[in-house]
């Protein structure tokens, strides 16, 4: 059960830091501060009567154990003095200058109180120092009363109307429709001028006989009031304005080493490339170290395939060693099974139980998907606006160079293209002095180059970088597909070529796993079975000329080898003819079982057990001559071969009706 009032008594035996520990102490303590003619005493009911006091008057120290030895004290209200303090933000500077004079003002009568001074004296002094009525103080300490010490500046607070209590905001009267229809008039993708949607606004409301309208500049800080700003640029200028207003994530890489965590992008140059005498647009696909910032491996590629992303990831294993985490757009190239297969997040494709995993899940590297165009997810977007600045626009590029969009076109538009291989050696050239640049003032260069900062960190005999293998480099080189060996002979069909060795011949009508160097469609390939283990490597069986006598004999030579080899085989694994296996399966250890002996009396029969059949009635030789005779006439087509239609009902109808027929 609450308990809030107290005796002087009970105070006394409280012995409360601050207060006198004896009964007639409290009183004077009570007498002097003036409590007994405030709203904190009352009337003590009960047997002996006197006073009680509440908790609220007694000193902070006093009422703080006082909260700890009464366990059914109620706690401070915070969400009480969370709406005071923002009632008091709410206010002007001026406006909070009168609750600091007030304060002090209420804080000079306690301190003369404390100070011996009795409170009828301490009140006319304060009140005379601070030209204010009596009434006064004690409309501002009902302000205060029952609310903490450190709340007390904000329950100050003036109110002077719901907007300058900070509670709710102070807009004009207008019509809910005319509103309704402002607001949705201004707040569209078009962004149309205020003036221009309250004119027309304003033209309904004639016609609908709306009141009150107020004036154009008063809808517009009713606007600004009851519409956040955040919720005004997401209607008028989309979801990526508003993603602008909060502040970006600042990731700080001093945790990490050079080649722990890479990240990859694809950048369209906007340059004309001749390629076979096609004038088009390449792509730049590049790999970077995020610790260091230095572009570690990149290719050029008409489109961004999953052969480029595979060569650029070889070119940076071949290098600099493979990498712990790579972070990719989801894009089709990056989001290939042959870059990405077995990844577990990755959500582009199906993953199925014949799915060759694919080379990141082959070397041990985990990769991540992030949005694409975001600079915050993949610091290579911010070395692509430093690359496209120094090779597309290089005095070496000069009439190549095409503008970022239709807009930006150069007068010298479509002047000239360079080949694939001027394209190839410029972009090299500015590649290398772009990671040699000094000057850098990312969170780890700190004014030296990318370069100096990855020397660096792979100098470090703590960074464990891992490289690959003689076997691992094959991975990059050859990708993986799965097929299915087909019949006769087991071949496998892949890119209109057929691919075969010896050892195919086991793995007909079943899936194998193939890896291929795409660059050169014509070399062997590697198979695997479905487990990954390595079978065999299939050469590339070529088409021949219909009249090609020297592929035929090759042709039949081969054949005769393999025959060969073949027969060997067979002879090795059937070591006996067929004589011999007849011969051994025919011998028998066991001797043949005795003929059983006659019975020397034998059983008279009296009875056949079985029934006798009835034979068969022939035919009379004439009867089967005269039918014979009459199918010969009816295949002829005399009068035969009409079939009379019976008369009557009965076997006599019918032989009447044969007879007229054969008069």
């Amino acid at each position: 059960m609450k308990k809030e009032w107290f005796t002087s008594a009970e105070l006394a035996d409280a012995k409360l830091p601050g207060m006198p520990h004896t009964r007639q102490g409290v009183e004077n303590f009570i007498a002097k501060a003036g409590v007994r003619s405030t709203a904190l005493a009352r009337q003590r009911e009960g047997q002996g009567g006197g006073f009680e006091y509440h908790y609220r008057f007694l000193p902070s120290q006093a009422r703080q154990k006082l909260a700890f030895m009464n366990a059914d004290l109620p706690a401070e209200r915070t969400d009480v003095s969370k709406g005071l303090w923002a009632k008091f933000e709410a206010l002007t500077n001026d406006h909070k200058a009168i609750c600091r004079k007030r304060l002090d003002t209420l804080v000079e009568v306690e301190e003369m109180k404390r100070s011996g001074i009795k409170a009828e004296d301490a009140i006319k002094h304060v009140c005379r120092k601070a030209a204010i009525d009596r009434a006064t103080l004690y409309r501002w300490r009902e302000m205060v009363e029952g609310h903490a010490r450190q709340d007390w500046l904000a329950a100050l607070a003036p109110s002077f109307s719901a907007a300058a209590d900070g509670m709710v905001a102070e807009v004009s009267e207008c019509h809910e429709d005319a509103w309704n229809v402002l607001a949705s008039d201004f707040l569209r993708a078009e962004e149309p001028a205020f003036s221009a949607c309250y004119r027309r606004m304003k033209k309904l409301a004639g016609k609908k006989g709306w009141a009150p309208i107020p004036s154009e500049r008063t809808l517009r800080r009713r606007m600004d009031i009851l519409v956040p700003k955040a919720a005004q640029i997401l209607a008028r200028k989309g979801p990526d304005a508003a993603k602008k207003l909060f502040p970006a994530q600042r990731r700080s890489v001093a945790h990490l080493q050079a080649m722990q965590v890479t990240n990859t992008d694809g950048h369209k140059l906007d340059i004309h490339v001749d390629i076979d005498g096609r004038t088009t647009r390449v792509f730049l696909i590049g790999i970077q170290d995020v610790y260091s910032r230095k572009v570690l491996s990149w290719v050029i590629s008409e489109a961004e395939t999953w052969e480029a992303v595979r060569t650029s990831i070889g070119n940076m294993v071949e290098v600099h060693g493979i990498p712990e985490h790579l972070y990719m757009d989801n894009g089709r190239a990056f989001a290939s099974k042959k870059i990405s297969g077995g990844a577990k997040r990755r959500h582009r494709f199906k993953i199925t139980e014949d799915e060759v995993a694919g080379l990141l899940k082959t070397l041990d590297i985990e990769g991540h998907f992030v949005k694409p165009y975001s600079g915050q997810s993949k610091p290579i977007e911010r070395a692509w606006r430093d690359l496209a600045e120094n090779i597309a626009k290089h005095p070496a590029m000069a009439g190549a160079y095409t503008g970022r969009s239709t807009q930006h076109k150069p007068h010298n538009y479509g002047e000239r293209s360079v080949s694939l291989a001027e394209l190839q050696a410029h972009a090299a050239m500015c590649i290398d002095d772009h990671n040699a640049q000094a000057g850098r003032k990312t969170e780890m260069a700190k004014g030296r180059s990318f370069d100096e900062v990855f020397a660096e960190s792979m100098a470090d005999p703590a960074n464990l970088v891992r490289f690959a293998s003689e076997y691992q480099r094959s991975l990059w080189m050859l990708t993986a597909e799965t097929v299915t060996a087909r019949k006769p002979d087991g071949a496998i069909h892949l890119f209109d070529n057929r691919y075969w060795a010896g050892e195919l011949n086991q793995w007909i009508g079943k899936k194998l796993a193939v890896r291929f160097d795409p660059s050169d469609l014509h070399a062997s390939v590697k198979v695997y079975d479905p487990q990954g283990r390595f079978l065999c490597d299939a050469a590339c069986v070529d088409s021949t000329g219909y009249d090609c006598a020297s592929a035929a004999r090759e042709i039949a030579r081969a054949r005769k080898l393999k025959s060969r080899d073949d027969k060997a085989a067979l002879d090795s694994a059937r070591r006996l003819s067929a004589l011999e296996l007849k011969e051994l399966m025919g011998r028998s250890d066991k001797e043949p079982a005795p003929k059983p002996a006659r019975p020397t009396v034998t059983r008279l029969i009296t009875k056949s057990p079985v029934a006798v059949k009835p034979a068969p009635v022939e035919a009379e030789e004439n009867e089967f001559e005269d039918s014979f005779a009459r199918g010969l006439s009816r295949l002829a087509g005399g009068d035969s071969a009409i079939i009379p239609f019976p008369s009557g009902n009965t076997t006599r109808g019918m032989k009447a009706g044969r007879k007229r027929a054969e008069q």
